[in-house]
């Protein structure tokens, strides 16, 4: 279980359902645990830091929102908020994301740049037992960054399956591309890409034919602003249906903000959407 990625590819159904699964639900994390010492957390701190420092007190750089009590452990909303400005000389360039007790803790990473504004992100996941979660920030110097949440919920990668999983697939694909308010030359506009798909698990059984489908999900998204790398997304099954992001982007009069979307069946579907910033008020300006 040392690498996060390879692994889930090679999983098959029977083993994610029964050896993934089985061996933790007796075992659920409680919110009193040292986030420090639980055991799957240190197997892939070490499989994927090897051996880095990583700053646990990171509020200065990052900070995680998740609930404390998930109203569905298949949709629970989590933010993670950057705590200063993107900038060439200093800035976020990478978030990963780590969902302690789920059969994949690895949940994925969030690639940011200067031209990202703000490296913030929103999303929705799946939470398969009580755990703790984790955004480790890496910043554009080496260093690490932590920030932990412990979130009640469970069953969220097992949950029983009620829809047509041929015509959820034949459905897949959809993709909505939007900018929030009027964007600003300079100044981060929020934006989001929202992906029509099951993002099947492979774990929850279909209550209709009462069979397993296999995994299928969005594993990357890549958004670009004026044909500039503004946030790359490296996802898993963690995520939940219909997968949806809120990002940040920096505008600059006029340009494309494109959304590049890619699952596991190697199919691909785009995005776009025009922007037109305008000029900041003197006010703005001097904010900065």
């Amino acid at each position: 279980m040392k690498t996060a990625w390879s692994g889930v590819r090679a999983m098959t159904i029977a083993s994610l359902a029964t050896a993934a699964l089985a061996p933790y639900a007796a075992h659920a994390a409680q919110p009193d645990d040292d986030p420090d010492k639980v055991a799957r957390w240190l197997d892939f701190k070490e499989g994927t830091f090897k051996g880095r420092t990583i700053d646990t007190h990171g509020d200065a750089v990052i900070k995680l929102d998740a609930p404390a009590r998930a109203a569905d452990a298949a949709v629970v909303p989590i933010a993670i908020n950057a705590q200063f400005p993107q900038t060439s000389a200093h800035y976020i360039k990478k978030v990963y994301l780590f969902i302690d007790e789920n059969p994949e803790p690895y949940a994925g990473s969030f690639e940011f740049t200067p031209e990202s504004g703000l490296a913030t992100i929103e999303t929705r996941v799946r939470v398969e037992d009580y755990t703790f979660m984790r955004a480790i920030a890496e910043t554009n110097d080496g260093k690490l960054y932590s920030a932990v949440r412990f979130v009640k919920a469970s069953g969220g990668c097992s949950a029983p399956a009620d829809k047509d999983d041929d015509a959820a697939e034949r459905a897949a694909g959809q993709v909505k591309l939007q900018t929030e308010g009027q964007a600003v030359t300079g100044k981060p506009e929020l934006a989001q890409v929202m992906v029509r798909h099951p993002n099947r698990t492979g774990m929850a059984m279909n209550q209709i034919t009462r069979n397993y489908a296999s995994a299928y999900f969005v594993r990357k998204v890549s958004v670009t602003y004026a044909d500039k790398p503004v946030m790359t997304a490296n996802v898993n099954f963690s995520i939940s249906e219909n997968p949806n992001f809120r990002f940040y982007f920096v505008p600059a009069g006029k340009g494309e903000l494109k959304a590049s979307i890619e699952d596991t069946k190697s199919k691909h579907w785009d995005g776009v959407v025009a922007v037109d910033a305008q000029p900041g008020s003197a006010q703005t300006s001097a904010m900065k």
